[in-house]
C-alpha cells in the first residue's frame, strides 16, 4: 500500500524513498519523520523513546530521520551530521546515528573518528569528508525542508505528514501514532 498524503499534507512531511534515511517498510501504515540535532539534549531524550516505539510498532512504522543541526546552539552538531552522512555513504548511517545519540557528550572530531573505526570504517577519510563538508548539501536540504514545514527546534516530529507537538514520552507519542488516520 503506497501512502499518499491527504489534502493539505505536504509530501515532504512524509518519508521520501531514495532520499531519506528510513527504518521500516516505506509502505507501513504509520509514518514518523524526525528532524533532529545530534547535540540537542531534547533529541537525546527522544532517542530511546523512538527506539522503544519502533520496537512496539515493528513493521507498522516507517521512521525517517532528517538532519536539523542548530549550529548556533550546538557547535558540534554540523560535524556530527556530516559524520552520520559520511557513514551513510558507506552504508552505516543508522549505526553512526545511534552512536552519536548514545555519546552526545563526546562529539568532537576525535570521537567521530573513533566511532567510525568502531563501525569498521576508515576514520581518516571519514574525517576528511567531515572537514570538507562533503555532505553539507544533503544536510542543508534536510534543514530547508524542515524550515519549509515550520520546524524551528529539535526534535520535531511529523506523524503521517502532520506536525506533532505533544509530549515525547513513549505512551503519548505511541497514542498519537496509533490514533492518527492512516495515510
Amino acid at each position: 500500500m503506497k501512502r499518499e498524503p491527504s489534502a493539505g499534507v505536504p509530501k515532504s512531511a512524509l518519508p521520501i524513498p531514495d532520499r531519506d534515511h528510513i527504518q521500516g517498510p516505506i509502505d507501513a501504515p504509520i509514518a514518523l519523520v524526525e528532524y533532529g540535532d545530534y547535540e540537542c539534549p531534547y533529541c537525546g531524550e527522544a532517542y530511546p523513546i523512538v527506539k522503544a516505539i519502533q520496537e512496539r510498532l515493528g513493521d507498522r512504522l516507517c521512521f525517517a530521520f532528517r538532519n536539523f543541526p542548530l549550529v548556533n546552539s550546538h557547535p558540534h552538531a554540523q560535524h556530527a551530521a556530516e559524520a552520520a552522512e559520511a557513514a551513510g555513504a558507506a552504508g552505516r548511517f543508522w549505526e553512526m546515528h545511534d552512536l552519536l545519540y548514545e555519546n552526545q557528550d563526546a562529539l568532537e572530531d576525535e570521537y567521530l573518528a573513533r566511532y567510525a573505526a568502531t563501525l569498521g570504517l576508515d576514520a581518516e577519510p571519514l574525517i576528511k569528508e567531515v572537514h570538507a563538508g562533503a555532505h553539507t548539501a544533503r544536510i542543508r536540504d534536510d534543514f530547508r525542508s524542515g524550515a519549509r514545514l515550520g520546524v524551528n527546534g529539535t526534535p520535531s516530529f511529523f506523524i503521517n505528514g502532520v506536525r506533532y507537538d505533544g509530549a515525547t514520552d513513549v505512551e503519548e507519542l505511541l497514542a498519537a501514532l496509533t490514533e492518527q488516520p492512516v495515510r
